[in-house]
């Protein structure tokens, strides 16, 4: 997987998030040090994100039932999950 840049964000569930332009593809790292990778997010989705008064909130209501992700760990295969 090529990498994503990340940037600290202000909340209480997410340590910071990036996302790819090119690709649509959203990473979000959470205060407990997992990471996640959403594909194909529509670039107002994470406008709303990063605007949002919960982002940890936004995030479990907008982005996860809506999109397929990945969970991201350098020392394993990846899971792959489909949204339902």
């Amino acid at each position: 997987m090529d990498d994503i840049r990340r940037w600290p964000v202000s909340s209480s569930a997410l340590r910071s998030v990036g996302y790819d332009l090119r690709s649509w593809t959203l990473e979000v790292e959470f205060v407990s040090g997992e990471v996640y990778r959403y594909f194909d997010v529509e670039p107002l989705d994470v406008d709303a994100l990063l605007a949002a008064d919960s982002m940890g909130a936004y995030l479990n209501e907008e982005i996860k039932p809506n999109y397929d992700y990945v969970h991201v760990d350098p020392l394993a295969p990846p899971r792959f999950r489909r949204r339902r």
